[in-house]
């Protein structure tokens, strides 16, 4: 159910502005002053403001700015009995979505707020689709380490060094080399990347630098390998640290000569590749150890760039989680769930052995789990997601077999489905008043009923 708020000084007008929009079955509220007006903007979520323009204590026009200011995707109509050409123009110029003269025509107003709201939805998905299809996401953070890692990568980004990023899994290597490519000179060319851990010791080679026809039993054919194909870009080789001997000496010769031989092959090709390794491992213990070439180790690490691991940087917990309960919660289309300090304090008292990976997963499980407002309680129920929920109401709360669930996403639609079973039962199947309850609108909820087959007394 969209939210309407209506800011005008006359109450004849906000009275049926309000009849009209409730019997559209829109929510609404109103105000009779922008001062206030603003304040409401400021403290909740609206989809769309109606707002006169001559008005007491503060002008529309500025209710009309400093409401852009506050949420830019916000959808304004103006409104006004002394409606002129030039007063329209003002208004679209400072971002009003549309401007109707008082009275309202009926058909006018229904089609304009239809529109007005139909746009604030496609703002959100655009949105949306662009954080998914763009190809950095900002490395988020003000702590001191984050600020020297900001600081180094626009130092090294320029040049065409080595470089050698450490950390625990989890913590962020992938992004760091991701803005390494993207501030270089190479940004237009491919960044390829390899995970040595996750391909066979016995295939690690030709993935990295292709095979030739015929060169082994399941070489069907001619392959080109992830060194030609970065050529002129930059080659993320993670975890490195689990590459195999034979494909670390090879490796070591394409960074010595800049050079390839294709396995099966024996003509030598030119390859222009800046060299970008990832590693959760100690690799002077592996040196020690005897499982990495220490002159390997010399030629990748001629900048190192070590990400701590979240537990080192709890500052920056609170711009994360904001970051994330805006991002997921446009995933999922509904408006931005708020967290109060005490919940943010308790997920800075965690143990975040999985560093930010944890605590995205953690967000979305507090946003499928929990009501408008996050609180302490819910996060102490829901930390852990392999122990049984934590009553946050006093009463007892049902075990929970967790092996049954063989990802975070089948855990994920058990989770959505018991808890709008259980929203709906508690609202005797009012569908309307439990889509409110749960901030979101009733199209979406009867969609989830419909996936999740729930049925009235079962």
């Amino acid at each position: 159910m969209a939210k309407i708020l209506i800011i005008d000084d006359e109450r004849s007008i906000r009275n049926t502005l309000r009849e009209i929009l409730e019997y559209e079955d829109y929510e609404v509220e109103d105000v009779d002053n922008g001062v206030d007006g603003l304040e409401l903007i400021r403290n909740n979520e609206y989809d769309l403001i109606l707002c006169d323009i001559k008005m007491n204590r503060m002008d529309g026009m500025e209710v009309l700015s400093e409401g852009l200011s506050l949420k830019p995707d916000l959808p304004f109509i103006m409104i006004s009995g002394h409606g002129t050409v030039e007063t329209a123009v003002e208004a679209s110029k400072k971002g009003a979505f549309d401007f109707i003269s008082k009275p309202p025509d009926l058909n006018r107003l229904l089609i304009t707020v239809r529109n007005a709201l139909d746009r604030g939805s496609l703002v959100v998905e655009t949105k949306v689709l662009k954080r998914k299809v763009s190809k950095v996401r900002p490395i988020l953070g003000n702590s001191q380490p984050i600020l020297k890692i900001k600081e180094t990568i626009d130092r090294v980004a320029p040049t065409d060094a080595r470089v050698l990023i450490t950390g625990a899994n989890g913590s962020g290597k992938e992004l760091v080399a991701r803005w390494l490519h993207e501030k270089s000179h190479r940004a237009n060319a491919p960044l390829i990347e390899v995970n040595c851990a996750a391909i066979p010791s016995e295939l690690i080679e030709s993935e990295l630098f292709g095979h030739e026809k015929g060169s082994f039993t399941s070489a069907v054919k001619q392959r080109i390998g992830k060194f030609e194909s970065a050529s002129g870009g930059t080659l993320f080789l993670d975890e490195i640290g689990d590459m195999s001997h034979s494909a670390q000496a090879k490796v070591l010769r394409a960074l010595q000569e800049s050079k390839i031989t294709r396995v099966g092959g024996e003509k030598e090709i030119e390859v222009d590749v800046r060299v970008v390794a990832a590693t959760n491992k100690d690799l002077l213990k592996e040196i020690e150890a005897g499982n990495f070439r220490m002159d390997l180790y010399h030629r990748l690490s001629v900048i190192l760039i070590h990400v701590p691991p979240l537990n080192e940087r709890k500052d920056d917990i609170v711009l994360l989680t904001q970051n994330f309960l805006e991002e997921i919660c446009n995933d999922y289309g509904m408006p931005p769930k708020k967290i109060s300090e005490a919940a943010l304090d308790a997920l800075k008292a965690l143990p975040w052995t999985g560093n930010i990976r944890e605590l995205r997963n953690m967000v979305e499980r507090l946003i499928i789990l929990s009501d408008k407002i996050i609180t302490d309680d819910d996060v102490r129920a829901f930390a852990n997601p392999s122990a049984p929920l934590a009553a946050t109401n006093g009463s007892a709360a049902p075990q929970t077999d967790f092996n049954q669930f063989k990802n975070f996403q089948d855990y994920k639609d058990y989770a959505e489905r018991e808890y709008i079973k259980f929203k709906l039962e508690k609202n005797n199947w009012n569908v309307s008043k439990t889509a409110d309850d749960i901030d979101i609108q009733r199209s979406h909820l009867y969609s989830k009923i419909e996936k999740y087959g729930l049925k009235r007394g079962e």
